[in-house]
């Protein structure tokens, strides 16, 4: 048997000695045995980073829960959780930082729930919750409204005011499935809408989620498959300087065609690529090809123009961006202003501290920078003197309406003239018609991009293009 004393624990072996009528007794000392084996029993169940229960530990709760919750008749709920945009902080702030905020948010989180609901890191920034009796589906949206609204307020840590926001699925039990892998499943998949629809928000499964999500699957497996066997291409769509007639520059657009699903909408490929590591190296890829084709160009006889590259925001948040646009212009021998980076309002105020920096080294490359769909976010004349912008691309929701709305024409007007005032280049997106020219052309826009004067065009049309004009 054990025997504590004080802080120590003795095993206690005792013997009788019946021919000497004696009783003998052993002590080993076993204290360092039992912590070690409290320690690894601490490690299997706990997570050692936020003291939370890790997966193991759930997953124990949930099928007790479960067991319980089909006895009883009960109404059980299964949330998923993780945090937006975590990754930003440890690439930008470290992961001593990240490690601090994973601390805190789930300091705050535990706070949120009942005596009795489990809360659990399941891996990296997700976290879970059980809730193992509930009255109503209302009570998740209670609880799930209180996280978000405890999130409002910043962390403090190592003098770094963060404000983090987490996306949410929930699953009920029995209606969203009745065991544990399908409640899990499901409230994942509830989690991966709640991110498409912005972040910062809860969603509760639906059963169509099932199906987009296996489609999703589906097509993040051929996209890894298409990086593999370098299936995509860049289209190139011409930008027409209306007072000399002249190509000015070219952008470049990135294309996947698909032999079962045929050409993968940008609108769809750019986000689910966005969604995995894969962004990273299929954004190289398209800065890459994009700079030799612009040098092979030069070397065919054309006068030189800038070739566009969209950035992601979150290549444009990759500490090493502006060494891989260095290595790439050096690779390829492109001279840096032929380079024109295109980088959202949105991605650029995500962390300005950083994003000044890093449009400043690129700057200090050589490399022109333009603000896409410029009048959608923050438009605000502070951080054009703040951010070395050299091009600003007026949306083409503005050129969209521009004959029967006369707020859009006084918005692109005052673009225009933002434009002129700072010395940048002003380029009209999405000109489809003759009548969207006429009235550019009429407020002093000096250059333009759309179907009207050209469609995106494979590489070889490009070139004839180039030769025509």
């Amino acid at each position: 048997r054990e025997v504590i004393i004080g802080s120590e624990i003795f095993e206690q072996y005792v013997h009788y000695l019946s021919e000497h009528q004696l009783i003998r007794s052993y002590l080993f000392d076993i204290t360092a045995r039992k912590r070690a084996e409290e320690n690894l029993e601490y490690r299997a169940f706990y997570d050692t980073l936020t003291d939370l229960p890790n997966r193991n530990y759930f997953d124990e709760k949930l099928e007790v829960a479960l067991v319980e919750a089909k006895k009883n008749d009960y109404l059980m709920a299964l949330l998923f959780l993780d945090l937006d945009s975590f990754k930003n902080v440890n690439d930008t702030l470290g992961h001593k930082i990240g490690d601090q905020l994973l601390k805190s948010f789930a300091q705050r989180l535990s706070c949120c729930v009942r005596n009795d609901d489990v809360v659990s890191r399941w891996g990296g920034d997700e976290f879970t919750l059980l809730l193992p009796q509930i009255n109503s589906p209302e009570d998740t949206i209670n609880l799930a409204q209180r996280i978000l609204d405890d999130l409002k307020q910043p962390f403090e840590i190592s003098g770094h005011q963060l404000y983090i926001k987490t996306s949410i699925g929930i699953a009920i039990y029995p209606q969203d499935g009745e065991d544990a892998e399908t409640l899990l499943k499901n409230a994942d998949a509830a989690l991966y809408r709640a991110k498409e629809r912005g972040r910062n928000h809860y969603r509760f499964y639906r059963s169509t989620m099932t199906s987009k999500a296996s489609l999703l699957l589906k097509l993040e497996n051929l996209l890894y498959q298409a990086l593999e066997e370098e299936s995509f291409s860049l289209y190139y769509q011409p930008q027409l300087k209306l007072t000399t007639h002249k190509i000015s520059g070219m952008e470049a657009l990135l294309r996947w065609y698909h032999p079962e699903l045929g050409h993968i909408s940008p609108m769809r490929l750019i986000p689910l690529a966005e969604q995995t590591d894969l962004i990273i190296p299929i954004s190289i890829w398209v800065l890459k090809t994009a700079c030799q084709q612009n040098k092979a160009w030069q070397k065919q006889g054309f006068s030189p123009i800038p070739i566009a590259v969209n950035l992601s925001p979150k290549q444009f948040q990759q500490p090493n961006l502006v060494n891989i646009v260095s290595q790439v212009l050096e690779e390829t021998e492109l001279e840096p202003y032929l380079l024109e980076l295109e980088i959202t309002e949105t991605a650029i105020m995500e962390n300005s501290d950083f994003s000044q920096e890093t449009l400043r080294q690129l700057r200090d490359l050589g490399v022109q920078i333009s603000l896409d769909d410029f009048g959608t976010g923050y438009s605000s004349l502070g951080y054009l003197q703040k951010f070395p912008i050299t091009t600003l691309k007026i949306d083409q929701s503005f050129i969209q309406n521009l004959q029967n709305n006369s707020k859009n024409t006084a918005i692109i007007s005052a673009i225009i003239a933002l434009g002129k005032s700072f010395d940048l280049r002003v380029v009209a997106e999405g000109v489809e018609t003759l009548q969207q020219l006429e009235l550019l052309q009429r407020l002093n826009c000096q250059e333009i991009q759309g179907f009207w004067f050209s469609r995106p065009l494979k590489s070889a049309d490009a070139t004839t293009f180039l030769s025509q004009v």
